[in-house]
């Protein structure tokens, strides 16, 4: 009798220790930070002014192209592994697209948003698959075929592709801009040749209430908390022009190459300040 009453309370002292353990790890969570902000999570995209057709006397299109291995741009690219609610650009919007947030749009036609996809298909269409013939490292050194599969990597995403529209409002006597699409762009190597490859369009609206929920690192104050969607809206990237509507429908690349090419981007980009500054006399 003594042994079995010894028992039970050997049971019963180990569940209230277990549970005043579990009770001491469930309530004092350590907290990472000095003060826990959760104000990206309700955030909402900047607000952006109406826009009348009749209040818009001019307007070009440019596609440009973000380097994110650009020191300004690195914040697109790191962190590789998510840590802290903190992403970066390519596992946003891939997470955004495996839930169904946002729509990806076909780029093998053209770039406009015409024919959508799915997540499984944008994850298919990377699985790469190579036929080489090699030499067996052992006698009598014979060469047999083989294939090599590589599976989707979104660190090997380092430029990002923007479609945007630059108008002047009179109603406002500003020039203003309007990001349009997003399309991620590849690196890829084959016969030790790098190229790239664009993967899929995104429409930058549909977007927005997501990028506008995604921390993005500032590299000069911590507390000083920013979104993606601020960062396309502000501004905050490096970035070259490498097309602008124009009749041939062509890139620069297409009739420029090398330092040309650059002066060329660097040319339009100035057309667009000299037309703002001629609209004014001093």
């Amino acid at each position: 009798m003594k042994k079995i009453t010894f028992i039970f309370l050997s049971l019963f002292i180990l569940s209230g220790f277990t549970a005043s353990v579990n009770g001491q790890i469930l309530d004092n969570m350590p907290q990472d930070v000095v003060h826990y902000d959760n104000d990206l999570v309700d955030m909402r995209p900047i607000a952006l002014p109406a826009v009348r057709k009749a209040d818009i006397m001019w307007s070009k299109r440019l596609w440009r192209e973000i380097d994110m291995r650009q020191k300004m741009n690195q914040p697109f690219y790191y962190p590789i592994e998510p840590h802290n609610n903190w992403r970066n650009f390519i596992t946003v919007v891939m997470d955004a697209l495996r839930e169904g947030s946002i729509t990806a749009y076909d780029i093998s036609i053209t770039d406009e948003f015409l024919v959508p996809l799915t997540f499984q298909e944008i994850v298919s269409r990377q699985v790469d698959t190579v036929h080489l013939t090699l030499t067996r490292p052992y006698p009598p050194y014979d060469q047999y075929d083989t294939i090599i599969y590589s599976d989707f990597d979104p660190s090997r995403i380092s430029r990002i592709r923007i479609k945007e529209d630059w108008y002047f409002d009179k109603k406002r006597s500003q020039m203003m801009v309007r990001i349009l699409g997003i399309c991620p762009v590849m690196i890829k190597e084959r016969n030790e040749e790098e190229f790239t490859e664009p993967l899929f369009w995104i429409y930058y609206p549909e977007a927005r209430p997501v990028l506008a929920q995604a921390e993005v690192f500032n590299r000069f104050n911590d507390a000083a908390r920013r979104s993606y969607d601020e960062i396309f809206m502000k501004r905050f990237f490096s970035s070259y022009i490498y097309k602008e509507q124009n009749v041939y429908d062509r890139r620069i690349s297409e009739y420029a190459q090398g330092l040309d090419a650059l002066l060329e981007a660097e040319r339009i980009k100035l057309e667009l300040l000299d037309f703002e500054q001629s609209l004014w006399e001093y």
